[in-house]
């Protein structure tokens, strides 16, 4: 190989991890605490046989959030779980969910 090409691939390689790097980061901001289980119990509701409302999870919008991050809207992010009265998604309170998320889906 040509001096260039191997300095190319190496830099090929920097840059992979670079992003290895900065995914990790990203993930490790939202998930700064372990997270509970969210299972919903079954309710009365339930046993009716009526749909009941799709609840979002904790996982959905660390999902949502982690993607984010990585497309660079990290200090949005912040931005949003302050507003929705936490530092950190974990401690967000659950009811909070569906705003937060349509938030962060809003982001572009």
């Amino acid at each position: 190989m040509i001096k260039s090409e191997i300095l190319l691939d190496i830099v090929t390689s920097l840059r992979s991890l670079a992003t290895s790097i900065e995914t990790s980061a990203a993930t490790m901001l939202i998930e700064s605490e372990p997270t509970t289980d969210t299972k919903a119990t079954p309710t009365s509701a339930a046993k009716e046989d009526k749909p009941a409302p799709k609840t979002i999870t904790l996982e959905e919008i660390r999902a949502v959030l982690a993607e984010k991050s990585m497309a660079g809207f990290t200090a949005e992010i912040r931005g949003l779980l302050e507003k929705h009265g936490a530092p950190k998604l974990s401690q967000i309170d659950p009811a909070n969910y569906p705003a937060l998320l349509a938030d962060a889906e809003a982001l572009k």
